[in-house]
């Protein structure tokens, strides 16, 4: 009786332990966070990866004088270049548009008419309607920010949350602030902000609809919001593609347009 009784106990002893070993360990938390310095030189250097970009959606571009809506392919050979197509419904053309740093041509199809010459302080605002420097205007279709002043400097303030980290600086020289929301763990910039110093938004840039191209995160998603010059770009891409060497970027343009010297 009693080695029967023995037997039993080392059965339930061994089957509780064997019980245990299958109950699911509970998750190990891995800690997210990363410094501030590897995390800006992440992002950073997931923006440089992209030599080129070409991307086709609809655009809208909202400002004091026009507010309209048109679909539109983006071609971008950096550091220099980028071109830009206008299509109406149905497919009309209705615009070209090629600018280098320090070169544009722009071609109005409707009127079968080219404007090229130097690019100059506000030759953008004339061309796409829009004052956007070169730089942020093909950071902007990219879906990119630009670190690089931030590589050798230390945020002011760096938060995190379950969610989002955020990395703010402060600009003495300029008095205002930038600040960088970035999904936790994706390397993904959800939004940009500028501020004065009195806390005023001057400048956002929100991204959305990340997609993983070549193990970068790309947003097809846009939304520009410039409220220093009341103007607003939103962009919505159905198509991207990175890196997969478009060529020397041109505009073909009939040999009956009418030419005029900007």
């Amino acid at each position: 009786m009693r080695k029967s009784f023995l037997a039993l106990a080392a059965i339930v002893f061994i089957s509780h332990l064997f019980l245990e070993g299958c109950v699911p360990a509970k998750p190990v938390q891995i800690e997210r966070t990363i410094a501030p310095d590897r995390l800006v030189k992440r992002l950073e250097a997931n923006r440089r990866k992209i030599k080129n970009f070409s991307g086709s959606g609809q655009i809208s571009i909202k400002t004091k004088e026009m507010d309209t809506k048109s679909s539109f392919l983006v071609e971008i050979k950096k550091p220099d270049s980028i071109k830009v197509a206008f299509y109406g419904p149905f497919g009309i053309d209705l615009a070209y548009a090629l600018i280098t740093r320090n070169n544009f041509l722009f071609y109005d199809a409707i009127n079968n008419t080219v404007y090229k010459g130097k690019m100059r302080a506000g030759i953008m605002k004339d061309i796409l309607k829009v004052d956007i420097a070169f730089d942020d205007l093909m950071d902007l279709a990219s879906g990119s920010v630009n670190l690089s002043d931030k590589l050798m400097k230390e945020p002011d303030s760096f938060e995190s949350t379950d969610d989002l980290l955020t990395l703010t600086y402060n600009d003495s020289l300029t008095s205002k602030s930038n600040s960088y929301f970035i999904q936790n763990d994706r390397l993904e910039i959800r939004n940009f902000q500028q501020n004065n110093m009195k806390g005023k938004n001057l400048l956002t840039t929100k991204f959305s609809g990340f997609r993983i191209i070549d193990e970068i995160p790309v947003p097809s998603e846009i939304v520009f919001d410039d409220y220093l010059n009341n103007q607003r770009i939103r962009i919505e891409y159905k198509k991207i593609e990175i890196n997969n060497g478009i060529g020397d970027l041109k505009l073909e343009i009939p040999s009956d347009a009418k030419i005029i010297e900007w």
